[in-house]
C-alpha cells in the first residue's frame, strides 16, 4: 500500500475591517515534507468586527521608513495588551506541545545517540491519572522491550488492528476504526514514513485538527504496561504499535490518558478531519435527507450508520443480513439510472460497507446477485465499480436503507480537508471560523431565558447571497457549529463541559449595529441549535433564504467562562464578521437643562472656584477635589452612598483639559468639566435602577453608550477588567473616572489622526505622555 508523504494545502481565511466586503488571506500547510517535519507558511488574520486600529511608534522600520507598523487586529477574544504575556499563555500546557519540533528533536537525538524522552508528557503516573493514584503499578516500556520485532504499521492499517484496553475510550477506538477506511485521511493523521528501523530514536509524530488549526504532536514510544503487556489501546498483532502511539499522542493533546474516558465518536472524528458532525435519527429523518447525503458524498464527507443494539445480545445478526449494534460505513450515494421496456428513471441508492469485510451483507433488494441488477446495463455497473464479492460492501435503495438502519452520522469535511488532487469532481464547503471567549461580567450573557443579559453575548453577522444550486425553494444551506475549547483537558482543574448552544436572528438592515436588549424583546429567532447541551460541539443544519443574519453563541446560564470556536459552512460563499462597533465618541450629546438643585450647586461651585483659585483663576487637582466633594458628598446631592472623588480621579479631570501639562484648570475649562459631570451623573442615576451606587458590567455598556461613547468589544472588555470591583460592579467614582479617561484618550488619538483613518503615529515621548497623563 502506498501513501502520499508530502501534502500541501492552501486555506482561505476571510476577514473584514467593517468598512467593505470581506478580504481574503491564505495560509499554506505542508505535512510530511521531505525532512519529515511540518511547516506553516503565509500570513493570516484573525478578524473581528470594527476598525483595525494601528499605532506606529518611531524608531526605524524594516520597510525603509522611519515608522515601523504594529497592527492590533480586533478579535472577539479577551483583549491582550501589546508586549505583555497573558496569564493564559503562561498557564497553557499546550504551548509547549506545539513548540516541539520533530526535526530538531530527531537531529539532536541522532547526534547524541540517545532515545527521546518527552519532557511535555513524562513517563509517570500523572500522565495516566489526574484524579487518583493508579490502581496497579504501571511500567513504561518501549516497543522493543515488549516484543522482539516491533513495527509501526504491519501490512496496512485496518479497523481490525485496533483493540480497546482498560481505558473507557471506545468512542476514540470507533473513530480510529472509521479513519482507517479513508487511507488518505489516515495517512494525514498517522504519517506512515515512521519505523523502528532506519533513523529510529524513540520519536513519533501525529497530526490532529485542534480547535481551528492542524497541529503536529510528537511523543516518545514509552508506553504503559502491566506484566509486560500494553495496558490501553493496542493492535491485534502484538508487534504493531501505531494505534497505541496514536492513543498516547491524543492523550498528550488532552492532558492525560484519564482525560480520554467518556466521549462521542464524532468528537475524535472532528479532530481527525477538521469537519463538522451531524446526527440524524432515521426514524425522524428530514424529508430532504437523501439530498443531504448526496451532497455530503459529493464533498467527501465521512458517513456512518448503525442499528441500535440488542441489550441481550452483542452484535446480533438479523435475518436480512444486517448486524445490530454494529458500525457501518457509507461509501457512496448516487442516483442510479434505470431503463426497462416498462419503466425508466433514477433510483436513489446508498452503498454501505461492513468493516468486517466478509459475507455478512444485506440480503434484500439490490443485494449481491439480486435480480434487480439485471435491469442495469453492464456499462453502468462498471462505472459504479459494482462487484459481487463477499467483501462486506453492498448496495441498498435509499428507501430500504432508511427503513432498516436507525442512526446516521455525517462528518462534513471543512474546506481545508480535501486536496486539489483529491477533489475529482467533489465540491468543497465554503467555511468561516471565529474564535471567541465568554467572559463573566463582560459578554457571558447566557441563553434567551436571561433577556437582561442575553444581548451582551458575542454577535456574528452572516450574509447569505446565493441559494443552493438545486434548491427549488431558493434557500441557502448553512451548517453552524459551536465548539468549546480545552474542556476535556481542564477536567484536572475540576471543570467539565459547559452547556452551550446558539440562536439565529434575521436582520432587516444588513448594516445594523450590535443588537441591544430592545431588539431581542421584540424579535423572534428564525433558527437555533438543536438543543443546549453539554457536548464539546453543538451543530445544526439550517435552510434559510438569502439575507443577513446574526448568530448568537452562548452558554445556557450566564456568567460562565469559556473559550469557543464558531464555524459556519455554506454551499455558496458567505460574508461573515463579528457584529461590533468602532470605538469613538459622539460629541453632539444633548445636555438636559439643569434642575433647580443643580443650578444651586453650580452657583456654589462658581463661588468656591473663585475663592480657592485666587488671582490666577486656576486650580490644581487637590483644590478641584475639595471643591467637587463639597458638593457631591452633600446630603441629597446624589441618591446613593458616595464618599467623594479620589485624588486620582480629579487628576484625570484636570488632565482632560490640560494640553500644556500645567497641572491646572481654568474657569472656562471647569465649566466644560461640570457639564460633563452633570450629564454623566444623570446617566449613572438612570441605569443605577436599584439606587445602590453601583452599575453592573452589563449596565455599564448601556450607560457609556448613553453618554456618547461607542466601544468595540475588545475595548469594553478592557474597561470592565480595569474599573470593576471584585464582584463585577462599577461604583460612581470609577464610572466617572472611566468616562473621563475614555474622553481624554479619544481626544488625544483624534488630534493625531487628523484624517480620521483609525491610525495614529506617536513618537515614544508623546505616546507615554498620552497614556500616563490621563
Amino acid at each position: 500500500m502506498s501513501y502520499t508523504t508530502r501534502t500541501t494545502r492552501t486555506v482561505r481565511t476571510f476577514y473584514s475591517d467593517g468598512r467593505g466586503p470581506p478580504k481574503v488571506e491564505t495560509k499554506t500547510y505542508t505535512y510530511g515534507d521531505d525532512s519529515g517535519g511540518s511547516s506553516v507558511n503565509g500570513g493570516f488574520n484573525i478578524g473581528g468586527g470594527g476598525r483595525r486600529f494601528q499605532i506606529r511608534v518611531g524608531g526605524g522600520g524594516q520597510d525603509g521608513s522611519d515608522q515601523p507598523n504594529y497592527s492590533a487586529p480586533a478579535f472577539s477574544q479577551r483583549p491582550q495588551v501589546i508586549g505583555r504575556a497573558s496569564r493564559k499563555e503562561k498557564k497553557d500546557p499546550f504551548s509547549g506541545v506545539i513548540n516541539q519540533s520533530y526535526d530538531e528533536i530527531k537531529r539532536r537525538c541522532q547526534e547524541e545517540g540517545c532515545l527521546f524522552e518527552d519532557p511535555e508528557f513524562e513517563a509517570e503516573d500523572s500522565s495516566i491519572f489526574f484524579s487518583r493514584a493508579p490502581p496497579r503499578p504501571f511500567e513504561w516500556k518501549r516497543p522493543h522491550e515488549i516484543c522482539d520485532n516491533p513495527v509501526f504499521i504491519a501490512d496496512g492499517a485496518s479497523r481490525f488492528d485496533v483493540q480497546q484496553g482498560e481505558l473507557g475510550d471506545c468512542w476514540l477506538l470507533a473513530a480510529i476504526a472509521s479513519l482507517t477506511v479513508n487511507q488518505r485521511l489516515f495517512a494525514k493523521v498517522v504519517p506512515p514514513d515512521q519505523s523502528f528501523e532506519d533513523g529510529y530514536c524513540g520519536l513519533f509524530r501525529f497530526h490532529f485538527w485542534r480547535q481551528g488549526e492542524w497541529v503536529e504532536v510528537v511523543v516518545d514510544d514509552r508506553l504503559p504496561t502491566y506484566y509486560g503487556q500494553l495496558t490501553f489501546m493496542h493492535s491485534v498483532d502484538k508487534n504493531e504499535f501505531w494505534s497505541a502511539l496514536l492513543e498516547k499522542a491524543y492523550a498528550k493533546l488532552e492532558g492525560s490518558y484519564e482525560s480520554l474516558k467518556g466521549g462521542s465518536t464524532c468528537e475524535a472524528m472532528v479532530d481527525f478531519t477538521g469537519g463538522v458532525s451531524e446526527f440524524f435519527d432515521l426514524r425522524k429523518a428530514p424529508p430532504n435527507l437523501f439530498s443531504i447525503m448526496l451532497k455530503a458524498s459529493q464533498r467527501g464527507s465521512l458517513m456512518g450508520c448503525s442499528i441500535d443494539a440488542d441489550p441481550n445480545q452483542l452484535e446480533a445478526r438479523l435475518s436480512n443480513g444486517l448486524v445490530m449494534g454494529h458500525a457501518y460505513s457509507i461509501t457512496s450515494v448516487l442516483l442510479m439510472d434505470i431503463e426497462t421496456p416498462s419503466m425508466s428513471g433514477k433510483i436513489p441508492m446508498v452503498r454501505v460497507r461492513n468493516p468486517w469485510g466478509n459475507e455478512a451483507e444485506w440480503k434484500g433488494r439490490w443485494s449481491d446477485q439480486s435480480r434487480e441488477w439485471s435491469l442495469i446495463p453492464d456499462s453502468q455497473k462498471e462505472s459504479m465499480g459494482l462487484t459481487f464479492d463477499d467483501d462486506g460492501e453492498f448496495w441498498m435503495s435509499f428507501d430500504d436503507f432508511s427503513k432498516n438502519f436507525e442512526k446516521l452520522e455525517i462528518c462534513n469535511l471543512g474546506p481545508d480537508s480535501l486536496e486539489e488532487d483529491e477533489l475529482d469532481g467533489k465540491k468543497r464547503w465554503e467555511g468561516h471560523t471565529e474564535n471567541g471567549e465568554w467572559i463573566p461580567r463582560v459578554n457571558a450573557g447566557g441563553c434567551r431565558n436571561y433577556l437582561d443579559t442575553f444581548w451582551t453575548n458575542p454577535q456574528y453577522r452572516v450574509t447569505l447571497t446565493d441559494p443552493d444550486d438545486d434548491d427549488d425553494d431558493d434557500l441557502c444551506t448553512m451548517l453552524v457549529g459551536v465548539l468549546q475549547k480545552d474542556r476535556r483537558k481542564k477536567r484536572k482543574e475540576g471543570l467539565d463541559m459547559l452547556t452551550i448552544g446558539y440562536v439565529i436572528y434575521k436582520l432587516g438592515d444588513e448594516n445594523h449595529g450590535p443588537l441591544d436588549v430592545k431588539f431581542f424583546k421584540y424579535n423572534a429567532s428564525c433558527a437555533k441549535s438543536p438543543s443546549f447541551i453539554n457536548l464539546r460541539e453543538v451543530c445544526g443544519r439550517h435552510k434559510l433564504s438569502p439575507g443577513t443574519y446574526v448568530i448568537i453563541p452562548s452558554t445556557f446560564e450566564p456568567h460562565q467562562n469559556g473559550d469557543y470556536l464558531l464555524r459556519i459552512f455554506t454551499e455558496k460563499a458567505n460574508e461573515t464578521n463579528e457584529l461590533d462597533e468602532e470605538t469613538g465618541i459622539i460629541e453632539e450629546q444633548e445636555i438636559p437643562p439643569p434642575t433647580d438643585e443643580e443650578q444651586e450647586q453650580e452657583q456654589a461651585l462658581k463661588a468656591s472656584f473663585r475663592r480657592v483659585a485666587g488671582d490666577d483663576m486656576e486650580i490644581d487637582a487637590y483644590e478641584l477635589r475639595d471643591i467637587l466633594n463639597a458638593v457631591f458628598t452633600k446630603e441629597g446631592s446624589v441618591e446613593f452612598v458616595f464618599d467623594g472623588f479620589s485624588l486620582d480621579t480629579t487628576r484625570s479631570m484636570v488632565a482632560m483639559h490640560d494640553g500644556d501639562l500645567s497641572g491646572k484648570l481654568g474657569f472656562d475649562e471647569f465649566k466644560v468639566l461640570w457639564a460633563d459631570l452633570r450629564r454623566w451623573k444623570g446617566v449613572f442615576k438612570e441605569y443605577d435602577r436599584d439606587r445602590s451606587g453601583n452599575l453592573s458590567s452589563y449596565e455599564l455598556r448601556s450607560a457609556l453608550h448613553a453618554s456618547g461613547f461607542r466601544l468595540s468589544n475588545r475595548t469594553f472588555s478592557a474597561l470592565v477588567m480595569r474599573y470593576s470591583s471584585k464582584n463585577g460592579n462599577i461604583e460612581f467614582g470609577d464610572f466617572i473616572l472611566c468616562a473621563i479617561r475614555m474622553k481624554t484618550m479619544l481626544a488625544s488619538f483624534r488630534n493625531i489622526d487628523v484624517d480620521n483613518s483609525g491610525h495614529a503615529a506617536f513618537d515614544v515621548d508623546t505616546f507615554i505622555q498620552t497614556v500616563m497623563y490621563s
